[in-house]
């Protein structure tokens, strides 16, 4: 009975964590050695805010502005799909301001997402570029974060690649996935 219940378990969390269908930006991986991918975006529409506060609250205050926006807080009460990863800036050289966005599903363009109700949610194209990125499990904390910028920045030293500007953090699950199935990205532009 024991072996059934916890075979049922762990079916429920993988499906939680691996069947979401839920809609990520698309791009071209250009090089991949294990956790570490060196990527092409193209333009993305977005919704931005920005918070003055801790790393951990500015995550948590930026998603719940956004996610009003997506649920209806917009001058059409419209719903807009939840895609994923949820981005901030990351917590390295930063000195308490925070920039937390998401983006928005493929079918939309700046004309077609109605306007947010809050003034502290902006709506525009973002073109991230070429990128390095460097994945990693668990949760994204301060710290982790934190530890993985790093070691991106060693990597890149490395192989002599130059970062353009600041880091960001990416966040693919939601809050209930559990530690052993999240998967989180330090992203950085690059030349």
């Amino acid at each position: 009975m024991k072996t059934k219940n916890t075979r049922k378990l762990l079916i429920l969390i993988f499906t939680i964590a691996f069947a979401t269908g839920i809609e990520m930006p698309e791009y071209k991986v250009i090089i991949k050695e294990g956790p570490f991918e060196i990527r092409e975006y193209d333009s993305m529409i977005i919704a931005r805010t920005q918070i003055e506060n801790s790393y951990r609250e500015s995550t948590y205050t930026g998603f719940r502005r956004i996610a009003d926006y997506i649920f209806g807080g917009n001058d059409q009460n419209m719903k807009i799909n939840m895609t994923a990863p949820v981005i901030s800036d990351s917590p390295v050289n930063n000195e308490g301001k925070y920039e937390v966005l998401f983006v928005m599903p493929k079918k939309h363009t700046l004309n077609s997402l109605p306007k947010p109700v809050s003034s502290n949610v902006i709506i525009e194209e973002r073109k991230l570029g070429k990128v390095a990125v460097l994945q990693f499990g668990g949760w994204a904390t301060e710290r982790r974060s934190k530890y993985f910028h790093h070691k991106l920045i060693q990597l890149l030293q490395l192989k002599n690649i130059v970062p353009k500007r600041g880091a960001i953090v990416a966040q693919y699950n939601s809050p209930f996935a559990l530690p052993p199935f999240r998967r989180n990205e330090i992203i950085i532009s690059i030349e």
